[in-house]
């Protein structure tokens, strides 16, 4: 099963599509299992962090000011702090990657955990007929990567085991990478979950090979 959209499409042209799917399909021809990899823009707008991005700058930008015309009254300093919050809150808005400057790596990695999650229940692979779905979520503005299985992988496989490959995965995306490391992680999956769900005579494709949003 094949998703073609145009969201697909921003993050990756026609022939990377066609190595991933191609990919996905060699690695589920071994195994019952089935393996979703999706790419999300980013898992969050990080709202708060752009009012503190924006506040900050508009604050240090008006000291600045107020040191070089020798005025360090709060007179000069609010008023100013207050003008320049909304044109600095605009650009910060069109700049996803200095929202993430002003968010703790925590949050970061919950949000990207959390989004993976919800999309795992959101496309369905938590249906499958032996509860063994498997999502590899990417998130390119965080450039993190969860891989989450159902419950049928994890009675059998523990999800520390995924950790690695994940790690494996981000590594490449930040190096510039993300096509040919996914192939590779794609494969690796394929291999321990063929270990556990073999392939059966009556397996159908369930879900689609390839996912965006």
């Amino acid at each position: 099963m094949t998703i073609m959209t145009e969201t697909i499409s921003t993050y990756l042209n026609a022939e990377q599509q066609a190595i991933i799917r191609e990919a996905v399909s060699r690695a589920e021809a071994g195994t019952s299992g089935e393996i979703v990899p999706m790419i999300v823009a980013g898992s969050d707008d990080y709202r708060e962090a752009a009012v503190h991005a924006a506040l900050i700058m508009a604050s240090l930008l008006s000291l600045t000011v107020s040191l070089v015309v020798h005025d360090p009254s709060v007179w000069l300093f609010i008023p100013l702090t207050f003008v320049l919050y909304f044109p600095l809150s605009a650009l910060v808005r069109r700049l996803p990657s200095l929202k993430l400057a002003f968010t703790p790596a925590a949050r970061v990695r919950e949000v990207v955990r959390h989004r993976a999650v919800r999309a795992f229940h959101e496309k369905g692979l938590h249906r499958t007929r032996e509860e063994n779905g498997i999502l590899i979520f990417i998130s390119l503005l965080e450039r993190k990567v969860w891989i989450l299985g159902d419950r049928g992988i994890n009675t059998v496989i523990p999800p520390e085991r995924w950790t690695s490959l994940a790690s494996a995965l981000a590594s490449g995306i930040r190096e510039g990478h993300m096509v040919e490391t996914l192939v590779t992680t794609i494969a690796e999956v394929g291999d321990i979950l063929t270990e556990h769900f073999p392939h059966r005579t009556d397996d159908s494709n369930e879900l689609p090979d390839l996912l965006a949003e």
